[in-house]
């Protein structure tokens, strides 16, 4: 009987972003990107960008919704903003749960 060598197939990082979080969880911004299906718009992830969601910062999702949809209700910094959908599946987040320092 040949002797077969088993390799594990490579598998694609799965993109975990702020649309994908469950309400009141926290974690970081990795990156930002744009909307899918959308072009080569860059306004959307300009916009986000000034309104603090950058890489590093820690992001809130506090509520969403009726039935889990649109707006989803987050909080960067202080401030609290109302993002879409298509919005927040933008803002790509850590897998990791940050940890706070007293």
């Amino acid at each position: 009987m040949p002797h077969t060598s088993l390799k594990a197939a490579a598998r694609p990082v799965a993109r975990r972003t702020l649309d994908q979080m469950a309400a009141n969880s926290s974690t970081a911004v990795v990156s930002l990107s744009e909307p899918l299906g959308t072009g080569d718009d860059a306004a959307v992830t300009r916009r986000l960008g000034e309104l603090g969601f950058l890489p590093g910062e820690i992001v809130t999702v506090l509520r969403r919704g009726p039935g889990g949809r649109d707006p989803i209700a987050v909080q960067i910094g202080e401030t609290v903003f109302a993002l879409r959908s298509l919005e927040a599946s933008c803002i790509e987040v850590s897998d990791r749960v940050p940890t706070t320092h007293s």
